[in-house]
């Protein structure tokens, strides 16, 4: 069996005296979908965060890619290969979808992103590669038709779509996704799954996703981690933690 690509062994974060991670270990195998599901508060979103770099654990090791992640910066995970979109998407709304695209990646250049990006940059063959890139990237989501708009004129569906562009536009080997179906309706949200599904089966790529809506989940996710409170209650395929009595009492309720 090949080894997994992430692993959280014994992780632990504390803000002030809270817990929010309590010594939380699973492990994600190279080329899945794993689904964090539980309620408001139970440490998904802490998870991730110390996986890309934005906060530094406590306590326990973080492994990927067969490497142990260190202190590091949210830069340095992206390098590694680590790609991550947030809950309330970071766009830069006045400009357009291809330009957001881009700034994914004005880390493996050797110009800024505003360099990069603009007219003034210095190295204009970079430029046109990374907006190669882009389109390449917009064209497999669907998005093509909209790479000149500027973002806020743009639905919050095919906003939250431009978010993912830019995490996948310098082909990261993890991407993190957090709530990516937040604050869409039934259809976006069916669409936003067939998006995820083929970026994982046509990329290849690895995905762990914060989702609270558990209908998408059973159908998506290769594998479910159930958190409360910070600790781990269940960790299994869809239909293992489906059947779980405790996590259908506790977090999943009737599931039709």
């Amino acid at each position: 069996m090949a080894p997994p690509l992430l692993t959280l062994d014994g992780v632990s974060l504390s803000f002030a005296g809270v817990t929010a991670l309590n010594a939380l270990s699973f492990q994600v195998a190279e080329g899945e979908i794993c689904a964090l599901i539980g309620p408001n508060g139970a440490g998904k979103s802490s998870a991730l965060n110390i996986v890309n770099g934005v906060y530094r654990a406590d306590r326990g090791e973080i492994r990927f890619d067969g490497v142990a992640l260190a202190a590091r910066r949210p830069g340095d995970a992206a390098r590694l290969g680590i790609g991550r979109t947030f809950q309330h998407n970071a766009l830069f709304h006045r400009l357009t979808v291809i330009e957001n695209v881009m700034a994914g990646l004005s880390r493996k250049g050797g110009t800024s992103f505003f360099e990069s990006v603009f007219r003034f940059g210095r190295d204009a063959a970079e430029r046109r590669r990374f907006r190669a890139r882009a389109e390449e990237v917009l064209a497999f989501l669907g998005l093509a038709k909209e790479a000149d708009r500027v973002v806020s004129t743009l639905s919050y569906g095919t906003q939250k779509r431009v978010d993912l562009a830019r995490a996948l536009v310098a082909e990261p080997k993890l991407l993190l996704l957090d709530e990516p179906m937040a604050g869409m309706n039934a259809e976006e949200k069916q669409a936003m799954a067939r998006v995820t599904a083929e970026v994982n089966r046509q990329l290849g790529t690895t995905i762990v996703l914060i989702e609270h809506d558990v209908g998408i989940v059973l159908g998506l996710a290769h594998h479910v981690v159930v958190l409360d409170y910070g600790r781990k209650v269940a960790d299994g395929r869809p239909d293992e933690v489906r059947d779980d009595p405790a996590v259908i009492e506790a977090y999943l309720g009737t599931v039709h």
